[in-house]
């Protein structure tokens, strides 16, 4: 299970935070995960408590921001939802689209106090 050691990054990010902001205490993270990113949301969150233990993040709610997955289709020149990596274009059928986002995994807000 790597969400284990990508929810142990998140935290490490959370504390290096509060030693740049000076905040002592986290209290929510929006955590942005893509639908192509191979991370498993619920298991991020199974995870949060156990890694957040000890830190200036324990006792935090982790909220989960899904986004959708999109490319550029190079052949019919348009931006089309992906449901998957490597996925053909949901309008000309083919395979010669460029992921453009979907795959992102990133802290998009917190609440400190």
């Amino acid at each position: 299970m790597h969400e284990m050691s990508l929810t142990e990054g998140v935290v490490e990010i959370l504390v290096e935070e509060g030693r740049k902001q000076g905040f002592a205490k986290v209290k929510t993270v929006w955590l942005e995960i893509g639908a192509l990113s191979g991370v498993e949301p619920e298991a991020m969150l199974f995870c949060f408590d156990v890694v957040a233990r000890g830190t200036l993040a324990e006792g935090a709610k982790l909220e989960i921001v899904r986004t959708r997955g999109a490319g550029w289709c190079l052949d019919c020149a348009k931006t089309v939802a992906l449901g998957e990596r490597f996925g053909q274009c949901p309008e000309c059928g083919q395979y010669h689209v460029q992921m453009t986002s979907g795959d992102e995994m990133r802290v998009k807000e917190l609440e400190v106090e």
